[in-house]
């Protein structure tokens, strides 16, 4: 009795995996990469602070010498960190050739810090006086204590505040201060000192605060020895917000593409070359597309060669 026994070829394990693996990556749907997210943009905030800043202009002897008192103490500026403490200021050259003070303090501090959250000038003058040229003995003005505080966070609105405690003397005489309104303190044969009280200013985004503004004109008994004419500030501070920085969207970096369905055609088309991969990139093709065809092809080769030698083996 004859008989006879078919046996299909052996599959190559190293064959299948390799089909297994190109078959995976053609049917694999695309792979997306999470890239974290980080702030974008944003600015440091701006802040300064000083504790005196005069704008004199100081005529000597019937104007024929003329010298400018553009001066500040303590003055600070950031993003960072500042801070001055200097209790005095001195003006060369309009005392006979000696230093002349212009401020003198028991304490006299200005900060200014600012950084991408926060902005703050800060300003703190305590026991001062104020001299100008022409009057020696007479303080233009006298303070117990002034400050004077600006605050700009991101995400609030600014604030500002400016306090003056105790007594302030101007001209050597008292002076009571009304908010809003300038005081005026006049001294015949000596001059006028104009003062505005703790003026506060806020914007979306500023603060400005002012603890005292003088506005002066001063000529001892008429003689032009030294006449004086100008602006001189007590405790300033301002600040600016931080620009706020925008939180950049996810991205997802894709590393496929979904290829269709795979589908087997008996024309003779179907076995032709596909597309370039410059073309399948044109119409959305992922750049594995070219491979997971090639393994089709490849497999279906297979198929039929194994298919034909199991006839003739049949036949014989």
């Amino acid at each position: 009795m004859n008989s006879n026994t078919f046996r299909m070829p052996a599959r190559r394990p190293g064959f299948a995996a390799s089909a297994a693996v190109v078959v995976g990556l053609a049917v694999a749907g695309p792979l997306a990469l999470a890239v974290p997210a980080h702030a974008t943009g944003g600015s440091e905030g701006q802040a300064s602070a000083v504790v005196l800043r005069t704008g004199l202009d100081v005529s000597l002897l019937n104007k024929t010498v003329q010298v400018p008192l553009r001066t500040s103490l303590n003055e600070v500026h950031a993003p960072g960190n500042a801070e001055k403490t200097a209790l005095t200021v001195q003006l060369e050259g309009v005392d006979e050739g000696r230093p002349f003070s212009v401020l003198s303090a028991d304490a006299a501090s200005a900060r200014a810090t600012a950084n991408r959250e926060r902005a703050e000038g800060v300003t703190t003058l305590a026991h001062a006086k104020v001299h100008v040229p022409g009057l020696a003995l007479l303080s233009l003005i006298e303070v117990e204590k002034v400050t004077a505080k600006a605050v700009c966070a991101v995400g609030e609105k600014p604030q500002a505040a400016a306090n003056v405690l105790g007594t302030v003397r101007a001209l050597g005489k008292k002076v009571t201060l009304t908010s809003g309104a300038p005081s005026k303190v006049e001294v015949p044969g000596v001059g006028t000192v104009t003062l505005d009280l703790s003026r506060t200013e806020t914007t979306s985004r500023t603060a400005a605060a002012t603890a005292l503004e003088l506005k002066v004109s001063v000529n001892p008994l008429k003689l032009n020895v030294a006449e004086v004419e100008g602006t001189v500030t007590l405790a300033a501070a301002s600040c600016e917000s931080p620009e706020a920085a925008a939180p950049a969207p996810d991205v997802r970096t894709q590393t496929g593409a979904e290829p269709a369905a795979p589908q087997v055609s008996a024309s003779p088309a179907a076995a032709s070359p596909g597309p370039s991969s410059e073309g399948l990139a044109a119409t959305g093709g992922g750049s594995t597309t070219p491979y997971a065809a090639a393994a089709g092809v490849a497999l279906l080769a297979t198929g039929a060669a194994a298919v034909a030698l199991s006839r003739r083996r049949a036949r014989d």
